[in-house]
């Protein structure tokens, strides 16, 4: 795959022509918190049919567990996934974050370690965006150790099981009517031995405090809160897996049980990232490029000047590698091939750097009026940052890569 099909290209048109219908108009309120994403969201899915997309994922998903239907996947799904992320991030990148972890993140974590019971009870709801989902692994004194220094806790009490705990940093936090709780179950044993687990909660329950959204430099159109959880009951039918996840959980670090379910739920976001990164990169750089046609310096034109050619001619290569990472992705999906965590690291990885360059860069070419923020760049550049830390940091995608390269998988 060279490029985007010509009927891929039609729908990326249509999209865009939606967002600067639907969502741009609504900018200052999504970037204030005034109105939250979701009503926006849903219309969206609706109007494209992304709802009937996911049923039929959801449909698959279940098929596959069943033993029928293949690996492969259809490009034109593929691409339906990717190119309303690519677009929202050209208007509002915090809308993509908001549908990634609800429709995206939160229902694959129940669709991986789920009983086929609690993938029907959960997944396709919010898959189609129905409800509001949160994946809750982030705790205020666990970021990239995120198992290491785990500390909320399940207690296991006859047939149920209490939740204790606090999350930080949770994507939907403030709106989640469905919640992905990680946590270590309290078995007395040593604390890096505990099992991981996930639990499912709902909006509502009694001892679950979901604070509002926190104050953020960017990507303010993606609430973000804070979980408290107070001796919070659940019974089994709660447990993603159920009785076989307290046995799965055990083993070598990152190896078994909550561990690789929660690996799986960030290879998918750490791959979904370029394409968020390419939408961003895609707007800088039209900005960029219109903006040096028009303003003029010294008699001319700005961009006949080789300093800021040179910043243009490298966000193109910076637009063609990144969307090149994206056409791998689909053609490894197409052909039944899974990207590995390795390679969906580093694609996180490039992707993210090259935004915040990129988004840098277009202010840089802006100059005083690009650190205002009534030009677009200005805000381009505050949600870029995130993405070289949110779904694991710069060096925890370092990290990963030489340990996988050393390791020689």
């Amino acid at each position: 795959m060279i490029d985007w099909s010509d009927e891929q290209q039609m729908m990326r048109e249509l999209l865009r022509k939606f967002v600067l219908a639907e969502i741009q108009p609504h900018r200052e309120e999504l970037e204030s918190g005034e109105l939250p994403p979701y009503d926006l969201l849903r219309k969206l899915y609706v109007t494209f049919g992304l709802d009937e997309i996911a049923e039929e994922r959801f449909r698959g998903s279940l098929e596959r567990d069943q033993g029928s239907g293949g690996r492969r996947r259809d490009p034109q799904e593929i691409a339906m996934v990717l190119l309303p992320i690519i677009e929202l991030s050209r208007s509002a990148p915090g809308m993509v974050t908001a549908m990634g972890v609800s429709a995206n993140v939160t229902p694959g974590a129940i669709l991986k370690s789920g009983t086929p019971e609690q993938k029907r009870r959960w997944a396709l709801d919010l898959m189609t965006l129905r409800k509001v989902g949160a994946w809750a692994i982030t705790e205020p004194g666990s970021g990239s150790d995120a198992f290491g220094g785990m500390r909320a806790t399940a207690r296991r009490d006859g047939d149920e099981f209490v939740l204790n705990g606090s999350k930080t940093f949770i994507t939907n936090g403030p709106y989640a009517d469905t919640i992905v709780f990680v946590c270590k179950v309290d078995t007395g044993a040593d604390d890096q031995r505990r099992p991981i687990v996930s639990f499912v909660l709902d909006r509502g329950m009694q001892g679950l405090l979901q604070t509002g959204p926190l104050r953020k430099m960017g990507m303010h159109s993606s609430p973000t809160g804070e979980l408290f959880l107070s001796d919070v009951r659940v019974g089994m039918d709660r447990l993603l897996g159920e009785e076989a996840a307290l046995s799965a959980g055990l083993g070598p670090r990152e190896a078994t049980g909550g561990r690789k379910s929660a690996r799986g739920a960030f290879a998918s976001e750490r791959a979904s990232i370029a394409a968020t990164a390419l939408g961003i990169i895609e707007r800088c750089l039209e900005l960029s490029v219109a903006y040096a046609k028009t303003r003029v310096q010294f008699g001319k034109p700005i961009g006949e000047f080789q300093l800021i050619q040179d910043k243009l001619a490298r966000m193109e290569v910076a637009r063609l590698n990144v969307q090149n990472l994206l056409f791998f992705y689909i053609e490894s999906l197409t052909s039944g091939r899974s990207v590995t965590f390795r390679e969906a690291s580093a694609m996180k990885l490039y992707s993210a750097r090259a935004a915040m360059e990129v988004a840098l860069e277009a202010v840089q070419v802006h100059g005083g009026n690009g650190y205002m923020s009534e030009y677009f760049v200005e805000q381009l550049a505050r949600d870029a940052k995130v993405l070289q830390i949110y779904a694991g940091s710069d060096e925890m995608q370092i990290r990963g890569i030489a340990k996988s390269l050393l390791r020689g998988e």
